[in-house]
């Protein structure tokens, strides 16, 4: 078969689509670890079986549950610990989550701002992948590089170490399954698809570091024989499936080490298509989470073994099922300057770029003479815009679509929240429904909004608006995706924000509610 120019674009395309902005597609030869490792499971402690499944929430969650479809997660629930409402990073986009729950720190100091956004350093746009429309239009080769090596080994900062990385300084082990971020210290060999090999850009393989134990779909895996679920038809292994199986191989080899983060990436896709009420995604998950249980012969003998962590990365809100009345369009709004356009590189003459994350943006002046106040005055005119945020002086300043008041708030003051973090403010609390009483903050439908925007805010160089929508709507850039009838995340609202969180295993908890703290609290129930 005679391989052209075309084939591998659309090849990749269709990688760097599934691997992370709608859960990876890849084919190729496949690297399988050895299990011949001397290497034991931890002594003394309980192994922490940490799974995450994308976009689940409370409400369809016991929905599911009375329905009878997600009894291993019931089993689980009735045997642990239930938190409805853990709050999420920001945006709330996988990327930045997942880089938000292994260094356990937000934006500003792991450096991973969204799943679209631009680089000032490098002077381009950075997809991790995204909708279908926006990867016709940008170089897919530099997205599959991006996304497996870039996003780990250089965009998430260096000095903000993963919970691999400081478990494997602790000489412990752990384990990473299908999990978009996985930078450990232990250096692992990515085989690429043997059509990308044909372009003289992407090498055959990529040396990146992960855990000791490393799955990531077809390019890494170690149960051999978890070939089935990494066909093509089955999203060459970022699925349900293959996560699972690869998690019930280390349990029945017995090599599953201090710390294992799986990933079940399938519910988030089934959400976005077929709305928030969707069950089917949860039951997938729980039909994996049953193989994973099962691999210690009862589910009684997996809570006795392991120490078990269930729970969503973000959730996500409806989407109005009339594109015209459910699609905020930013372009019309910014018309008065030149905006970068995706099918080409940014060029020194264009003032504007966008980068579109579904409910929220990040809206770039690359332009020294474009004032940012000025481009905020204009996102003004679109009253469905949620938040508008820019950083002025040392504050971030806070206003919304069709509104005059002005809030702004800075780290370190007579304030403090319900987290213990203080804070500077002034002006119009209510922008971001905050109620204050006795120099005491209280956060509304905007969880931990403060932290959370300022690490966006500070989370990259560049001057750049903040912008988010209200619920029922979705931002839209050049050819950015979207959701209509279905679901969408992205911004900071609590419809977004709040996932459910299941421990079975332990009696302690985090010590806040937010996946912030996540990190902190495994790294000490294994010690």
């Amino acid at each position: 078969m005679k391989i052209n120019n075309k084939m591998i674009t659309l090849l990749v395309m269709g990688l760097s689509l599934l691997i992370i902005g709608c859960r990876a597609e890849s084919g190729g030869r496949l690297h399988q670890q050895s299990v011949e490792s001397p290497i034991t499971a931890n002594q003394g402690a309980k192994p922490v079986v940490f799974i995450m499944i994308d976009s689940l929430m409370d409400k369809p969650l016991h929905e599911a549950i009375q329905a009878g479809r997600a009894p291993a997660i019931q089993f689980l629930l009735k045997n642990g610990q239930y938190f409805p409402q853990v709050v999420s990073s920001f945006p709330t986009m996988s990327v930045t989550i997942d880089s938000t729950l292994l260094t356990g720190t937000y934006a500003d100091r792991h450096h991973v701002p969204g799943l679209v956004w631009y680089s000032g350093k490098e002077n381009r746009m950075i997809f991790y992948g995204n909708g279908a429309k926006e990867a016709l239009k940008i170089d897919q080769l530099q997205v599959l590089v991006d996304a497996i090596y870039q996003l780990n080994q250089v965009q998430l900062n260096k000095e903000t170490k993963t919970i691999h990385e400081e478990l494997a300084e602790k000489g412990k082990d752990s384990a990473s399954i299908n999990a978009v971020i996985f930078r450990g210290k232990t250096q692992h060999t990515l085989t690429n698809p043997r059509l990308i090999s044909f372009s003289k850009r992407v090498p055959d393989q990529m040396k990146i570091t992960g855990p000791k134990w490393f799955s990531y779909a077809a390019f890494s895996q170690l149960d051999p024989k978890n070939d089935r679920n990494s066909r093509m038809w089955k999203k060459f292994g970022m699925n349900d499936e293959f996560s699972a199986q690869d998690t019930a191989f280390l349990i029945h080899q017995k090599k599953l080490p201090n710390v294992t983060i799986t990933y079940f990436p399938e519910n988030d896709n089934a959400v976005h298509r077929k709305g928030t009420d969707h069950l089917g995604g949860i039951e997938k998950a729980d039909q994996a989470l049953q193989v994973v249980l099962n691999a210690y012969g009862s589910w009684e003998q997996a809570l006795q073994n392991a120490i078990w962590i269930i729970m969503g990365d973000s959730a996500q809100s409806v989407v109005y099922d009339d594109r015209q009345a459910a699609t905020v369009e930013l372009r019309p709004l910014l018309n008065r300057y030149r905006i970068a356009k995706l099918n080409q590189p940014v060029r020194t003459e264009d003032q504007i770029v966008i980068s579109t994350n579904e409910r929220m943006a990040y809206i770039y002046a690359t332009d020294a003479g474009v004032q940012l106040s000025d481009v905020v005055k204009l996102l003004q005119n679109e009253d469905k815009l949620d938040i508008i945020a820019m950083k002025e002086d040392n504050n971030v300043r806070i206003t919304a679509g069709k509104n005059d008041k002005l809030f702004f708030y800075r780290p370190g003051g007579d304030y403090t929240d319900e987290y213990g973090q203080s804070w500077t403010l002034s002006g119009e609390p209510g922008l971001l429904d905050i109620k204050l009483t006795n120099k005491s903050i209280k956060y509304g439908r905007y969880p931990d909004v403060l932290a959370r925007l300022y690490g966006a805010m500070h989370s990259h160089e560049g001057r750049y608006v903040v912008v988010t929508v209200q619920p029922g709507y979705e931002l839209v850039g050049e050819s950015s995706p979207t959701h209509i009838g279905g679901g969408a995340h992205g911004s900071l609202h609590e419809k977004d924000s709040l996932v459910p969180l299941i421990i079975t295993g332990t009696n302690t908890r985090p010590k806040t509610l937010r996946i912030v703290d996540i990190k902190d609290w495994i790294m000490q129930l294994v010690q």
